[in-house]
């Protein structure tokens, strides 16, 4: 008997997960964010700092929005490579609204508007006509990167506004505005997969769409409703950045494109749709942000950051087959 028992803890201890592929792929951005963590607080004693610690979630507050975007294209087995140009539209629309006298309200509904209906296209070209996700937002990303250039002439907007000045810079107690709206961006779409009928027919659609069809899912019209979810969720962050940066530039070159697929990958969920691990998102998110920041604190090169968001990529991929 006793031999049984040996047996059987050792079965259902530790060291099974950690031999297991999956359990490094399901905990890759927790595990990567501790060892992180660690690794710059020895380095820097400024990594620990409160300050340094806000700082960072507020860099993080952008990408999660833009991860939790992602992650409703990713779980459908879909992909959105117009972020990259849909984000800086979007801003350029919410700059055009307000310096055109519309107010703050209306210019922040008409950027989350922009927003979502890029995302609506991307839904219908990939939903109705049958095009590859990532050919479809491959095309979209150029198609808006030159709209925003074309409706702004090029020119970059200022905005300044109190009401936006307070969204970056204000706080309830501790917890600054930026990181408690991506929180509540993150929590909504974790209880959507979970606990919602809708999350879970997206799901079933990602796992797999032919058996989700013959169970009664309209598969293409959740696939529309996730680009549509995606593209306001951009609007969103757009109006952050321009709330940070204190204006919209349609020729902004940004990174996050990259650093929201690796988020959600590094989060647990699989490039192959039918998985959501939003909690992971945020874990993945705030693991690339604290690698950029500890970058920055050691006065590491801009130039080797992109490599080290690169190999993060990859990485993540390599993970996300490993939980396939």
């Amino acid at each position: 008997m006793s031999i049984v028992k040996t047996e059987t803890l050792k079965s259902t201890g530790i060291a099974p997960k950690l031999r297991d592929p999956g359990f490094w792929g399901d905990n890759a951005a927790v595990i990567g964010l501790i060892v992180i963590g660690a690794i710059f607080s020895m380095l820097t004693p400024y990594f620990l700092t409160w300050a340094n610690i806000s700082d960072l979630l507020v860099s993080a507050s952008i990408l999660l929005v833009l991860a939790t975007a992602q992650q409703f294209a990713i779980v459908t087995g879909g992909i959105d490579l117009s972020i990259a140009g849909n984000l800086p539209w979007a801003a350029v629309v919410f700059g055009l609204a307000y310096n055109g006298g519309l107010g703050m309200g209306v210019s922040i509904i008409a950027a989350i508007l922009a927003g979502t209906l890029v995302g609506a296209v991307n839904g219908l070209v990939i939903a109705k006509l049958k095009v590859n996700d990532f050919i479809a937002t491959l095309g979209m990303l150029g198609v808006m990167n030159g709209v925003a250039l074309i409706v702004s002439d090029g020119q970059s907007f200022s905005v300044n506004s109190h009401f936006l000045q307070a969204l970056a810079l204000g706080s309830i107690g501790p917890v600054r505005y930026f990181y408690l709206i991506a929180l509540l961006i993150a929590a909504g779409a974790h209880l959507v997969f979970t606990h919602t009928a809708f999350g879970t027919h997206v799901l079933a659609t990602g796992g797999n769409r032919e058996a989700a069809r013959n169970m009664g899912i309209p598969v293409s019209r959740m696939r529309i409703a996730v680009y549509i979810i995606d593209g306001a969720l951009v609007g969103l962050a757009a109006v952050l950045l321009v709330a940070r940066t204190g204006g919209s530039d349609p020729s902004l070159q940004t990174s996050e494109l990259l650093t929201s697929i690796a988020s959600v990958v590094l989060g647990g969920s699989s490039l192959f749709g039918g998985r959501a691990a939003v909690v992971g998102t945020v874990a993945g998110a705030l693991v690339l942000t604290t690698l950029l920041n500890g970058f920055t604190l050691l006065q590491v090169s801009e130039f080797y950051q992109p490599i080290a968001v690169g190999i993060v990529v990859i990485a993540a991929a390599v993970l996300s087959r490993l939980q396939r």
